[in-house]
Order: structure tokens, then C-alpha cells, then sequence
């Protein structure tokens, strides 16, 4: 796991070196810089070492010196891909770094590489012969890689604060890309906050000439769900799919630095846990939990009684909200890419828990996608019914009496939820996930930025996604967007700056190539049903996780986001292309609870401490 960068074009070797310098917390290993003058390439690579601690150095060159890479990830199938390999004349210098994996089957498969790795990863791949420069990043988008295109200048890196240290990369804001931010509480690739700068989508690769910077880019892999009727039973279905988490779980345990498991007391977790105890002794595995003192956001209690059931060592980290309120500032300054999910401020104190022990963690992310455990899943019947029974014209009078309900403070509060829910409901149901889960409305962000954008076009990837999905199943559906959309770009980038600021290896075994091909052609009945979700999830690991764990109501990684803004006074800075003064209006009208404008809020303060830290 490491941090990558660089460019081909004008610069020199200080700007690679300061690119490499901005994130030198995603590798305080090492750091390697490479540059050919001749055809002003500049690769730059930062290490945490995790596996093949004594070689793995990068760039990695073939012995040929034909083939260098730059990679960021872990390979879980390169000893599998390294047989193959070998097996067609392909001699290799280490014993088992998946980064040369990737330098051999290059040479042997081109283009088609990523389409045979089985893990999370964003390389560079610089063929010298060829004289082309190959990016690529995984499938789901756990790793990422942002890239600049401009005339004379083609860059790359891990984070955007790499690329902004090149001078030749402008900070001009995107006004669409925030206007889906408020949408979205999230970026969706390509868009970034800057108008230079853009997201290589999961599952998709770019290959530069360099002859001429032009570039060709291609996607060599798309999740689809596909469900398929195939005759077998429940119980049948279940015992495959605990034995691909197995399989998962064991391949993902290979490390030569300490590992642990992050425990929420949740179901994915919980499984992640008892699958790993089946291949290492479980009293040498470390879960990692935090409490809260808060009751309401407290689950550390669950992760105790699954911890206490593996018999695992379990390590819990009891926190003060209130006085981890201390870390915002600092934490939005450092998030590179604006996150608008407040619960990247638990996930950090996780983070950094964790990693005063270990260098890499397991986490159970992907498991709410893939096998539905979104409350929202199970509103999709309710607002069918709904929009059937309400004429269009009387919704607005529904939605307007909601918003007289007094606001509360608590996690995912009554008030909350309806509110939410009417406003995506009376939108056409491919609307209603960003509805529900955005932080303003479309006319609220047409008020923020003064102008008004057609809601078809703000939420044009939710509309794109909800109509590409070959299945007319609106939990299909729905799923196709969480997992494919929200979990790129909202829950792994979450993940991987939470963990990346302290040099923290997350690694998410319900992100298996195999785990995810069963999932998306897995019908929807076995995922949600009769008012319940992640049926078949649930069988699979009853008997390797207690009953009461799995049976309990799911609650969410949160903050008293509510409480605290009360206590806050607003952003001063200003913030680009956004009208301050009516945020500040929603600030006071949250401060004297006469509405709940909790997310909207969060992220402009988010998006001002991401512009107002611009070099």
C-alpha cells in the first residue's frame, strides 16, 4: 500500500519530489523518483511496506529495464498469476512481490492485465519500448488514481494535493462537480472539485503515447447485477457463499506486518472476524473497536461479545465525542477530496487507533452493497404505493407540513427519516436514492449557487445507472446504484483517506472478484424480503456469528453532528462560487432549531476547509 505520482511534460525533479512529498503519509517507508529526461517522464512512488519487506522498491523495473511501475494496492491472486507466468517463460527476481506480478504480465497481456487481478490497486505502468505510459485502477475504486490532462502536461497521483503541487495544474473550482457534491454528498468520478482534475473511474484503464500526449482510455470491467434463476435452495446458496468469504478472508490475511480486523459489532464485521479465526489462531488476532460515551452511538458493547466469542484480543478506544470535536478542522483540511459523510470522523479515530498496532486492518466494506443493508431498501415498496396514491400536486403540501416537525438530535431521528424520505419521493424513482441521501434538495443548491440546473442534469449518473441496470427489480436497481456508485466514491474514499492519513493498509474481503460476481447475479429475494435485508448474508454466517448480533437493528457510524453545529459558528473564509450568506441564514436557522440542516452544512464546511488549505 503506498502513494504514487507523476508526469510526463514540463517540470523537473523538485516538483516531482514535492508531488511525492504531499503524500508522504501514504508511505513513510520509502521513496523512490525516477525521471528520463528524454522523454520527460517522471514517476514518483511512496512505500508502506507490506509485503516483500526487503525488495518490493519502486519504481520496479524488468530486468530488461524495458517495463518500470509505480503501483499503489495489493494483488491477493498474484501467486496464482505468477504460476501462470512462469509457467510461459517468465523468470522473476523476487520471491513474492505482487508488484513484479504486474511488470510480467504486462509484458505477456498488455491491456488485458486488469482484467485478471483480483484485489484493490491504481499503477503506472511505463513501457519504454512501447513508449506509452498505462494507468489503471481497480474494480470497485478502492484505491485511487486522479489524473490532468493538459496541453503539454499529462499527470497522475494517488491524491489530489500531489497534482496541485505541480505549477502547471490549475486550482480553478468546478461548479458543476460541487453543485452534485451538495446532490451527492459525494464526487462522482470523473468529477472532482477542481475543473483540471479528474477521477479515473473504478474499473477503468488510460494509456498515454508519448509521443504525442494523446490518450486512449477503455473500461475492462463494469458491475452489472444479473440475477439468475438457478433452481438451488437457500441453504445451498448460503454455504457457497460462506465458503467465497472464506476463500476472501484467507487471501486477504497474507501479510509480513502486523494485522488486525476492525470490529463494529455489526454483521459484516463480525463475519470478517470469525472467517479469520478459521486460519489463524484466534487468540493471536487483534480486533480494533471505538466506543463513544455517548449511548446512542455506542456499539462497543457488540464488538465485546463477538470478540469474547472468537476469543480474539480486542482493543477498545473510548472516545469523547465532544472533545474529538477538537479534530474536525484539521481532519476536513486533510481529506484531499471533500468527504460529505460526517462518519469519516469516527472511521479516522479508528484509524488511528488501530494503527498504533497494526499496518493492516480488515474491514467489512462492501457487504451492505453487495447483499443489501440499506434502509432505504426497504422504503422502495412504500414509495411506489405512495406516488400510485398521491397526486403530485398535493405532495408539495405534504412535504411542507414535515417540515414543521420539530427537529432532533439523535441519530437518524423519526423527524429525520420522513423528511428525508418525502423529499426524494415525489421525484421520479430514479431520483429517490440521491434524494434521500444527498444534503440539499435541487432547488436548495439552485438557491446556494444562484442559478438553477435541471435536476436531470445534477443527478444525471443516479438517472444513468438506474436506467442501465438490466434488471427492472427496483431492489436490483437500487443496489446497482449503492454499489457501483455510492461505495466508489463515497464509502471507499472515505476509507482510504481515513486510513492512508496514518499510513493504515485496509484491506475488504467482500470486494473479492468471486464475492462480487456471486453477489450481483444473486436474485434480489436473497437479499431483501418480507421487511428484512441481507437474508442470505445472514444465513451464511449464523453459527460463525451469534444470533443476537445478527438479528439486532442495524445503526449507523455516527456523530452528534446536530448538537455540535449548534455549538459552531459558520465558515468566514467564503468559499468558491457559493452564496455565504444564504448558508449562513440555514447555519442560524439550524442553530435555533427551527430546521435540521445538518448535512448541508457539513459540507460546506468540508468544501471551505478543502479550498481555503489550496497552495
Amino acid at each position: 500500500m503506498c502513494g504514487i505520482a507523476g508526469f510526463v511534460g514540463d517540470g523537473d525533479r523538485d516538483i516531482l519530489a514535492a508531488m511525492a512529498g504531499a503524500i508522504a503519509h501514504r508511505g513513510p517507508d520509502g521513496e523512490g523518483l525516477w525521471i528520463d529526461p528524454e522523454r520527460a517522464v517522471h514517476l514518483a512512488h511512496r512505500r508502506l511496506a507490506v509485503i516483500d519487506l526487503e525488495g518490493g522498491a519502486q519504481p520496479m523495473w524488468s530486468g530488461d529495464g524495458r517495463i518500470g511501475v509505480v503501483f499503489n494496492g495489493e494483488i491477493y491472486n498474484h501467486r496464482a498469476l505468477r504460476r501462470d507466468l512462469e509457467s510461459l517463460g517468465h523468470v522473476f527476481a523476487s520471491d513474492h512481490s505482487d508488484t513484479e506480478v504486474l511488470i510480467h504480465g504486462w509484458r505477456q497481456w498488455g491491456r488485458d492485465l486488469p482484467g485478471r487481478l483480483n484485489g484493490m490497486f491504481a499503477f503506472a505502468i511505463h513501457d519504454r519500448e512501447r513508449g506509452s505510459l498505462f494507468l489503471a485502477r481497480d474494480r470497485f475504486g478502492e484505491k485511487p488514481l486522479y489524473v490532468v490532462e493538459r496541453p503539454g502536461l499529462f499527470a497522475f497521483a494517488s491524491e489530489i494535493s500531489a497534482l496541485l503541487r505541480h505549477p502547471g495544474v490549475p486550482a480553478e473550482a468546478d461548479a458543476l462537480a460541487i453543485r452534485k457534491f451538495f446532490a451527492y454528498c459525494l464526487f462522482p468520478a470523473p468529477h472532482t472539485p477542481f475543473k483540471a482534475i479528474a477521477k479515473l473511474p473504478a474499473g477503468h484503464w488510460l494509456e498515454l503515447s508519448l509521443s504525442g500526449l494523446t490518450t486512449e482510455r477503455g473500461c475492462y470491467w463494469r458491475f452489472a447485477i444479473e440475477p439468475e434463476e438457478t433452481g438451488r435452495s437457500e441453504t445451498e446458496l448460503a454455504e457457497e457463499l460462506r465458503a467465497l468469504l472464506d476463500a476472501s478472508v484467507r487471501d486477504r490475511l497474507e501479510s509480513d506486518v502486523p494485522l488486525g480486523i476492525f470490529l463494529s459489532g455489526g454483521i459484516d464485521s463480525s463475519a470478517m472476524l470469525a472467517l479469520a479465526a478459521r486460519h489463524r489462531p484466534a487468540a493471536s488476532l487483534d480486533g480494533f473497536s471505538i466506543g463513544f460515551t455517548e449511548a446512542s452511538f455506542d456499539e462497543s458493547a457488540f464488538a465485546r461479545r463477538m470478540a469474547a466469542e472468537v476469543g480474539c484480543r480486542h482493543h477498545v478506544e473510548t472516545c469523547d465525542l465532544d472533545a474529538a470535536r477538537r479534530d474536525l478542522p484539521d481532519l476536513l483540511a486533510r481529506l484531499d477530496e471533500p468527504s460529505g459523510d460526517p462518519s469519516i470522523l469516527p472511521t479516522s479515530l479508528l484509524c488511528r487507533f488501530a494503527r498504533r498496532s497494526v499496518t493492516v486492518a480488515l474491514s467489512g466494506d462492501g457487504g451492505d452493497e453487495l447483499f443489501g443493508g440499506y434502509d432505504p431498501l426497504t422504503a422502495l415498496a412504500a414509495s411506489r404505493r405512495y406516488r400510485a396514491l398521491v397526486p403530485g400536486a398535493v405532495h408539495p403540501a405534504i412535504e411542507a407540513l414535515a417540515g414543521l416537525l420539530p427537529p432532533s438530535d439523535a441519530n437518524m431521528s423519526l423527524d429525520f427519516k420522513i423528511q428525508r424520505w418525502l423529499r426524494g419521493v415525489g421525484r421520479e424513482p430514479s431520483m429517490w436514492l440521491p434524494g434521500w441521501m444527498g444534503a440539499l434538495s435541487p432547488s436548495e443548491i439552485d438557491q446556494v449557487f444562484g442559478s438553477r440546473l435541471a435536476p436531470e442534469e445534477l443527478y444525471s449518473e443516479a438517472i444513468e445507472r438506474w436506467e442501465a441496470c438490466a434488471s427492472p427489480d427496483p431492489i436490483d436497481r437500487a443496489l446497482d446504484y449503492f454499489t457501483a456508485f455510492y461505495l466508489q466514491d463515497g464509502i471507499l474514499t472515505k476509507s482510504d483517506r481515513a486510513s492512508m492519513q496514518v499510513a493504515l493498509e485496509v484491506r475488504a474481503p467482500f470486494l473479492d472478484n468471486d464475492v462480487a460476481d456471486f453477489a450481483r447475479r444473486l436474485p434480489s429475494r436473497f437479499k431483501v424480503a418480507g421487511g428484512q435485508r441481507k437474508v442470505l448474508l445472514k444465513k451464511a454466517v449464523r453459527g460463525l456469528v451469534p444470533d443476537a448480533l445478527i438479528d439486532r437493528p442495524k445503526k449507523g457510524f455516527g456523530i452528534p453532528l446536530a448538537r455540535w453545529l449548534r455549538d459552531m459558528d459558520p465558515p468566514t473564509a467564503g468559499t468558491p462560487l457559493l452564496d455565504d450568506a444564504w448558508l449562513r441564514q440555514r447555519w442560524e436557522r439550524h442553530r435555533t432549531k427551527r430546521q435540521d440542516c445538518r448535512h448541508g452544512l457539513w459540507c460546506w464546511l468540508a468544501l471551505e476547509r478543502r479550498f481555503s488549505t489550496v497552495n
